[in-house]
């Protein structure tokens, strides 16, 4: 588990924008889950899945996502959710706070896009590179330890 000091929605914006994901959630995805725990400290946790089975109590579709939580020691966990809040499309709650869950694109060679990357980085702005002003800011937000 990792705590950072920022808001809730500046963190899930920021992995939106940094981290490759995917559309799906399947058996076997590592999933990052993005837990907020005040107005100012949000926690991130990584999980693998380890099965889904239709909850059949429910009128609507419902899953049963097991997940082995990957912290130290590592944590068997079953939550009951819809598809649109383990495939990040939702932010839900749990227990009062807000919740993000989404799929990391864990295939090395694709980009953002799924693309292959290019053979050489960009070295300058007109390459696409950061230029004279070096790389972009670092994140808003902190590690807390």
């Amino acid at each position: 588990m990792v705590v950072f000091k920022a808001k809730f929605d500046t963190l899930v914006d920021e992995v939106k924008s940094q981290l490759r994901t995917k559309a799906d959630t399947v058996k076997g995805d590592t999933i990052l889950i993005v837990t907020e725990i005040s107005d100012d400290q949000t926690v991130a946790d990584y999980a693998l899945v380890t099965d889904f089975t239709l909850d059949d109590s429910k009128r609507d579709e419902w899953w049963h996502m097991s997940i082995l939580l990957l912290t130290f020691p590592p944590a068997n966990w079953c939550i009951t959710l819809q598809t649109p809040h383990f495939t990040g499309q939702e932010i839900f709650t749990m227990k009062g706070r807000k919740v993000f869950i989404k799929a990391l694109d864990t295939d090395a060679s694709a980009g953002n896009d799924g693309e292959v990357p290019p053979e050489e980085p960009p070295d300058g702005p007109e390459d696409g590179g950061p230029g004279p002003e070096g790389p972009p800011t670092k994140p808003v937000f902190k590690l807390v330890h």
